[in-house]
């Protein structure tokens, strides 16, 4: 998956999905004032944590556990709302491109944001029902 600044028209059409989506949802939303910001960090931490455990491992991005972390991390950006699969896939770019979000997700493991990238990209072209699972709204 190429994460570079430039990208294909499909990352460029990502890229603005994300923006799009997110400007609406935080027009619609008071700035997201519903999310539980400090239980949404707690929430990422953890699943980052996993993650970066089976990294050395030697897991692959479409192996069925690390698909099933990457659909708590979906679930967990559903509590802010429901990205498409063009926003979602813009999202790992954006963790990719921006060097706040790289440094703090490669704070965890130096190779997570590529990975986690890649298994965003396995999740969107593979998933179905791109919608939050039963009860996403909780703790994951």
């Amino acid at each position: 998956m190429g994460t570079g600044a430039v990208g294909s028209s499909y990352e460029d059409a990502c890229r603005r999905s994300l923006a799009e989506e997110q400007a609406k949802s935080l027009a619609e939303t008071d700035d997201w004032e519903h999310v539980d910001r400090e239980r949404v960090h707690q929430d990422w931490d953890v699943l980052y944590r996993e993650i970066s455990a089976l990294l050395d491992g030697g897991s692959q991005p479409g192996d069925q556990r690390i698909q099933e972390l990457v659909r708590r991390h979906f679930d967990i950006a559903c509590r802010f709302y429901t990205p498409s699969r063009e926003a979602y896939v813009g999202m790992s770019l954006f963790y990719a491109e921006d060097e706040a979000m790289r440094a703090f997700h490669d704070a965890y493991h130096p190779g997570l944001v590529e990975f986690l990238g890649a298994a965003i990209k396995v999740f969107a072209e593979q998933g179905s029902g791109f919608a939050p699972s039963a009860g996403a709204g909780a703790s994951a």
